[in-house]
């Protein structure tokens, strides 16, 4: 990643903070005062020494051993107000930050995010996020303070003689600036490429763990933990370089940090042989430099840390700044479904043309059937009436009325869509039905059970409807996740339902259950119906065969 980009998303970062400015001024606040008195304590051990010599300061002894244990006290309530602050503000941007991605998710989903690795997002919507938070606790702050803070030790030093200040002031500048630059500059794209193999890792390990069954069946799991530990090793050597980075950034920082205490004391003790500064003025401003390194030491370990967060924050950055494949539509008069149809779509996934000049009408109470193989564009279709997709040619109407002119909202109420592949959440059997409809009451969902042909089957589990179905369901068989998935369409109740491989799972007995109950549910509604079986179309008013694209 470029210097310019890196910076750039660090501006985005930091607008982030506007909402919470006042926080982070209070924060800064806090951090400095509590810097500015851990410094002062060897100051003041230092102003009482030469009390007890009887040397002339400008604190007494006496006030600075009252002053010692103040500032004691005051060190660890300003640094416990800093690091309160910065958290607060740290975590409240996370939940908004987390908020965003999951709205832009929602934005992105289907077209977006079909096919990319459920893993790789899973790291990203956790770990990525998480890594933020190093931005916003421990450097946005860190940075401001120390600025604050070793402009005051400088001037502090400075007025005992300019020189002193100077050398000050190169030496923070030395270790806080240029030092976290260079290092960032050798380290290169180590950060992006960290967080890449990373979510490369994340996706493998899901991977892996939903498909243990198939592997333990086909005793492939020598060579799935191969894969694991082969790339485990590969993050493990790239986080041990990043490591090696951070350990000799720290080396250079503390040596720099003893080379110039050295120069310091060499400059105090030029100075008062030649007359220039009296022995307070010696002591004083070497024991003022010698503790002020404490900011500039926070900084000095930005040039590796901030690597794995910047690449963190892009990462988000670009899930947040993603454009949808379709834009929800908004302000659209509205509409009451009377029929749907097909003009002339086509419709390519990266460049493979999926429909070529497909055409139909779907009448209002009426089945229409599509049978065709797999992989023939029948499921592609369904989506385009969803509108998941925006088609390449021609058009897709609902009521007379292009689908882009409806509002998003109106045509998700106006169509029931089961998907080939039920998704249960891990949760209750009502609560997986009452997806379609989450105010649904008992009631209802128990009616949608029915017209699925699920009742039977919920009331013979110890805890009927409030059984938990497991994570993906998978407690649950293929037919009867199915059923629950047609469960929900029923409960949705829209006017046009679209089918997708509806009875796929079932047996031939269950198959017709299924079946006559859809043929009930279509005397008040309409029904575009998808299979390949040829068995399905029994119900159908009317079937289009699909193949290589085309209807006909």
């Amino acid at each position: 990643m470029k210097t310019k980009s890196k910076l750039m998303i660090l501006l985005r970062m930091l607008k982030l903070v506007k909402p919470l400015s006042g926080y982070m001024v209070l924060a800064v606040c806090f951090g400095t005062m509590g810097f500015l008195t851990a410094q002062f304590i060897p100051i003041l051990g230092g102003y009482a020494v030469l009390s007890g010599l009887h040397i002339p300061t400008a604190i007494a002894q006496k006030t600075a051993l009252i002053l010692l244990p103040v500032f004691a006290l005051l060190r660890a309530i300003f640094r416990f107000s800093e690091q309160r602050t910065n958290h607060y503000i740290a975590f409240t941007l996370l939940a908004v930050v987390r908020d965003r991605v999951f709205r832009a998710l929602r934005r992105l989903c289907p077209a977006k995010l079909e096919g990319r690795d459920k893993g790789d997002l899973v790291s990203l919507i956790t770990a990525d996020v998480e890594l933020m938070e190093v931005f916003y606790a421990h450097t946005i702050s860190p940075i401001c303070i120390a600025i604050v803070t070793e402009t005051i030790m400088c001037l502090f030093i400075g007025s005992f003689h300019p020189a002193l200040g100077v050398l000050a002031l190169i030496a923070c500048l030395t270790i806080g600036v240029v030092l976290p630059l260079l290092i960032s500059k050798r380290s290169g794209s180590l950060g992006d490429e960290l967080r890449a193999q990373s979510g490369e890792l994340a996706a493998h390990m899901l991977e892996s763990i939903r498909g243990i069954d198939e592997t333990q069946q086909y005793n492939g799991g020598a060579k799935r933990l191969s894969q694991i530990t082969e790339k485990t090793k590969e993050l493990s050597k790239r986080q041990g370089v990043l490591s090696a980075l951070s350990g000799t950034n720290t080396a250079i920082a503390n040596s720099m940090i003893l080379c110039f205490d050295l120069l310091m004391l060499c400059a105090c003790a030029y100075l008062y042989q030649n007359g220039q500064v009296d022995f307070a003025g010696f002591l004083i401003p070497l024991i003022a430099f010698m503790s002020s390194f404490g900011p500039v030491v926070a900084l000095s370990s930005l040039g590796t840390t901030l690597q794995s967060t910047v690449a963190s924050g892009a990462r988000v950055l670009a899930i947040i700044d993603e454009e949808p494949e379709t834009e929800d539509i908004l302000g659209k008069e509205g509409v009451s479904f009377s029929g749907a149809s097909v003009e002339q779509v086509e419709f390519a996934y990266d460049k493979e043309t999926i429909l070529k000049d497909v055409s139909l009408e779907v009448e209002k109470s009426k089945i229409l059937g599509i049978v065709g193989k797999s992989g023939c564009g029948k499921s592609t279709l369904l989506k385009l009436l969803m509108r998941f997709w925006k088609v390449d040619a021609g058009k897709i109407c609902i009521s007379d009325r292009n689908v882009e002119e409806i509002n998003t909202e109106d045509l998700r109420n106006m169509e029931s869509y089961m998907t080939q592949e039920t998704v249960l959440f891990k949760d209750t059997i009502a609560n997986n039905i009452r997806i379609g409809k989450l105010d649904a009451t008992e009631e209802e969902v128990v009616a949608a059970a029915k017209k699925a042909s699920i009742h039977d089957f919920i009331m013979t589990l110890p805890a009927g409807y409030e059984t938990e179905v497991g994570e993906l369901g998978d407690t649950l068989s293929g037919g009867e996740k199915q059923r629950i998935g047609l469960a929900r369409a029923f409960l949705h109740d829209a006017p046009f339902l679209l089918l997708d491989e509806p009875t796929s799972n079932l047996d031939s007995l269950n198959e017709a259950i299924i079946l006559k109950a859809l043929k009930e549910e279509a005397k008040e509604k309409t029904v575009l119906l998808v299979s390949h079986r040829p068995s399905t179309m029994c119900i159908a008013d009317s079937v289009l065969e699909m193949d290589g694209g085309r209807v006909s």
